[in-house]
Parts: C-alpha cells; structure tokens; sequence
C-alpha cells in the first residue's frame, strides 16, 4: 500500500486517524496499524520485519549490558552481521547468482522475494545500534516501543530514516496540538501533489521515452527523457518523505527534512548535502567519519568516499547500473576535492548550476536504465553519437498536454520560488519553523487550510480516476 493510493487514502488514513484521536493507547494505535499497513501490501513476508525488530531488540540489549568497550564492540558487530545478512539475503542473492556469479541454472522462482522498504528498516535499525553503542541513545527495554520506532507506517517503506535519539522521548511523551495537525496536513497535501501532479505524469512520459527504440531516439528526445526522469525521481522521493512528514506531525512526531533543493547545487558536493539528506547522513557518521573521514590525507579521504558511493550506489538497488552510478558520484566528488571546486568558484553562478544539473542528469540515466548497455547507448544519443535511422516522432506525439505542464510546473516546484511565494503565510518545509511553535494570524489560518483542502481534493480525484501512479521504491 502507497499513500498515492485508493486503498491508503480513502480507506486506512480516514480509518487510522479516527481510532488514533479517538482511542487512549496511542503507541499501540500505531503499532496495529503499521502492522496492518505492511501486512496489506507484503503478506507473509511481514515475518521479515518482525525478525529484524527482534534481532535489533536483542542486540541493543546485549550491547547495553556490557562494561567493557570490547564487550560492547563485539556484539554491535554481531548486530550489523544480523541484520546486514537479512539485507543481502533478500536483496543481494538474486544480484549475486545470476549477475556476479553468472549462474543460470538457478529458477528465478528460487530467486528471494525482495520485501518493501528493507534498505530502510535495515538502516534505521543499524543506526539504533550504533547509537546505543555509543552511548549516543539510551537501550530501548521496551520491545514494543522499539517495533513502533521501526514499524511506523509513515517512513516506514522509503524514509526518511529517522535516527532513533531523534524521537525516543516522542516515543512515550509527545503532545498533538492544533499546529502540528495544521502544519502536518500541509506537508501532506504538498508531498501528496509533489506525486501525484508532477512525479506520475513526469514519469509516464519518461517511461514512454526510455521504452522507444533506439533507432528511434533522437538528442532532444533522449534530453527530454533524461529530465522527465529527473523531475520524477525528485518529486517521488520528496513528495514522499513530505508526506511522512505531514503524517508524523499529525501524530505527534517531528521527522527530519530529508530534501533542500537539490536542483540548485552549485556542485555535486552541495547536491549530496541536499538530495536524500537522512541518507547522506547515515553514510556520513557511520561509514565515512568510522573509516577515518577526511583526517587522515587526501588518499585515504578519496578512499574512503569510494567506499561511501559503492556503497550508497548498492544500497539503491541490487543491479551493476546502481554500482556506476554510486561509483560515478564519488569519482566526481574527488575530483571536485581535488581543485574542482575552487575552480568553480571561480565561475558565475549559473555555469557552477549548469554543470552540477549536467552531472546530475548524465547520472541519472545510469539509475534508471535497465542495464549499463542501454545507459551507454541512451548518453551517446544524448550527446549527438547515437544516430537516428527511423523516422523520429515529433515531441507533441509522445507526450500530452497534461504531462508538458507538470513538467513547467515541476521546474518551478524544484526552487524555492514557491516556497517563497508562500512565506507570508509562514509555510515552511522547515520543521525547525514548526519547533519554534510560530503562530499565523486568522486569514493566514483560514487560506492555508483552504489550500489543504483544495489540494487533497485534486489529487483525490486523480488518484480515484485510476491514473499512472507508479511505485518506484520497489526496485529498492
């Protein structure tokens, strides 16, 4: 189940939000019904989940009672193997038989199952573990407060991933007011639109443009394409994450920004401070600062950002196209350390734009083609290489109207400009604002709520008339 969904939005929400004001045992509230959430769309396979709670639960114990720094180290690392072999066992045996090993006896029906959201479980649990082998977070004695820490529906299947000291007394002592519940439904409408308007119709056209033959691929359509999917991958992942974070306001919750525009970095080094955020961060203080950051030489920082990138490229999916794209965003990061940057300063501001977009798109079509050959052949049409032999269709045939304005709309929506726009009404994708308890005037109240209501009808109506609606999380 998706939050762009019939079955989510006009079924579970409605139904969860009734029991979760009108019923006093909240925490159990939203245990039962992430349960139910994952169940609907994994079945069985919510046995995954609940394994990797109990493994977690386990081993934040055992961690915890150990005195000794040896003691301690050894069973963070029995943890990490747990919980990394579930990982690999369900996402990476597929990937390890028939594309590192080659093997084709193998049925694909032997090929295990890969459960929704297990990159995300996984990392979160990950990093309760090592926050309470830090002694950063306190051990969670309670196994259900930990299974609703790892369970909450809201990020439940694609982030953000929430760092457990960062809502562990929200856990048991949180207060729902009117301001969240405000602020909550407006990052949900807005993340719900980010889907629904922008990221659905971009990626039917992107989809449309990558399934065309070669022989038919002209420059400007593999550019068209390459954006499409740019805007797309964007505005699905955000719209997500604002619609966890809508979700976890209404409950109570404070969940951390997980996007700032990543589409006007001034380089890839500031894209990876933007994109993913929660992401970026985990690698950050559990990879890169653990193999000794950048305290140790350059060599060792460039190693170490390899490392980084094939992993994070891994994480985003079992298939060598992830592996180059991982791969292709630390080399530039290197190079970048290495005087790029400051060559770049060096530039007006919208060279240093044009080239990080550059980048960015180049990269992206590794991420969303099916295979390394068909990235290489889709970047030499791009840059002129690739030849048409058939008749090229004209851009107005392979795309409708619809679909052409949430494409202008979406290269609005990816700055700041409508942020801005809104700031009067102290409308901000900053939950820090939301903290800080600022207060709107009455007119203020009445146009945002109005807003909410129109924007939750609108995409209702497109949701409930069964158009495009893709889930691209499964492929992580």
């Amino acid at each position: 189940m998706v939050f762009s969904s019939v079955s989510f939005l006009f079924y579970f929400l409605p139904l969860f939000l009734l029991a979760y004001a009108a019923l006093p045992f909240r925490n159990a509230t939203l245990l039962l019904f992430s349960t139910l959430f994952y169940l609907w769309g994994e079945g069985i396979f919510i046995a995954v989940l609940f394994v990797s709670v109990a493994i977690n639960y386990v081993a934040g114990l055992l961690i915890d009672r150990e005195d000794t720094t040896k003691g301690r180290r050894r069973w963070l690392a029995a943890g990490i193997v747990a919980n990394l072999a579930l990982l690999f066992y369900y996402k990476y045996c597929g990937f390890l038989i028939n594309d590192v090993l080659q093997i084709t006896s193998v049925s694909p029906d032997a090929i295990p199952h890969l459960p929704l959201g297990i990159s995300f479980f996984t990392f979160q649990s990950l990093s309760y573990l090592f926050d309470v082998y830090r002694k950063d977070a306190k051990c969670e004695r309670s196994f259900w407060n930990l299974a609703l820490y790892i369970m909450m529906f809201p990020q439940l299947i694609a982030g953000p991933i929430v760092r457990y000291k960062s809502i562990a007394r929200q856990i048991n002592t949180r207060v729902v007011h009117y301001n969240y519940v405000r602020y909550g439904l407006w990052f949900f409408s807005v993340g719900l639109s980010q889907k629904v308007l922008i990221a659905n119709n971009a990626g039917a056209l992107a989809d449309r443009l990558f399934a065309l033959p070669l022989e038919q691929l002209s420059t400007t359509i593999a550019w068209l394409a390459t954006l499409s999917y740019t805007l797309q991958i964007y505005f699905d992942f955000a719209g997500y994450s604002n619609m966890a974070i809508g979700l976890g306001l209404i409950m109570g919750f404070k969940f951390p920004r997980n996007f700032n525009y990543p589409y006007i970095s001034q380089s890839i080094t500031e894209f990876w401070r933007r994109w993913h955020i929660s992401l970026s961060s985990w690698f950050r203080d559990y990879v890169y600062i653990p193999l000794g950051g950048n305290r140790k030489g350059p060599a060792r920082t460039y190693f170490n950002l390899l490392v980084v990138f094939f992993l994070c490229g891994l994480w985003h999916g079992a298939a060598w196209s992830f592996v180059v794209w991982g791969m292709y965003h630390g080399v530039i990061l290197i190079i970048e350390r290495a005087g790029l940057l400051r060559l770049l300063s060096a530039l007006p501001q919208v060279f240093r734009h044009l080239y990080t977009m550059l980048a960015v798109m180049i990269g992206w079509v590794f991420f969303r083609a099916e295979s390394l050959e068909q990235a290489m052949a889709f970047l030499s049409h791009m840059f002129g290489v690739g030849q048409s032999t058939h008749a090229v269709p004209a851009i107005v045939e392979l795309s409708t109207n619809q679909q052409r304005v949430a494409m202008v709309f979406g290269l609005v929506a990816a700055t700041p400009l409508i942020s801005r726009f809104f700031a009067y009404l102290a409308i901000d994708v900053d939950t820090t604002s939301i903290v800080r308890g600022r207060t709107l005037k009455r007119y203020q109240h009445i146009v945002v709520m109005a807003a909410v209501v129109l924007l939750l009808y609108i995409n209702a109506s497109y949701v409930a008339s069964g158009t495009y609606n893709p889930f691209i999380y499964f492929r992580f």
